[in-house]
């Protein structure tokens, strides 16, 4: 997962976001890790008790867990809440449902299944940004 994060990370550019999704411990916060290595970032870990967490790098970088907005009432209301910077960094969201897409119309969509002893991961390219985009 960290490496295919870091894979990615040269691909990624200002205002990019990537929504992270899979089960408990598939790995969305070591592929998170990867992309920020990625970015020059070395210090991220799971933004679960802060929702938010923003890092300096090459480009900046905002990480956010939306596990614990997924029961609210009003998810929409508390990443509005976040204010996030999204203009000027890639932003990665784990747990990012319906109300983390529609921080973007282009974004990719990353699920990550542990169904089995492999990790199959999925990527999803949404938008003009990423017609073509393949790793």
């Amino acid at each position: 997962m960290f490496n295919l994060g870091t894979s990615l990370a040269v691909h990624l550019r200002a205002g990019d976001l990537i929504l992270i999704n899979g089960p408990l411990g598939a790995g969305k916060t070591v592929l998170a890790q990867g992309i920020g290595k990625g970015l020059g970032i070395t210090d991220i870990t799971s933004p679960t008790f802060v929702i938010s967490r923003t890092h300096k790098g090459v480009l900046p970088m905002i990480h956010v867990d939306a596990y614990r907005l997924i029961d609210t009432e009003n998810p929409n209301l508390y990443l509005d809440d976040l204010d996030l910077d999204t203009e000027y960094s890639v932003t990665v969201v784990e747990w990012g449902g319906a109300e983390s897409a529609r921080l973007s119309e282009d974004r990719l969509e990353i699920t990550i299944d542990r169904a089995n002893e492999i990790r199959e991961v999925e990527i999803k390219a949404i938008g003009a940004r990423w017609n073509g985009f393949s790793l």
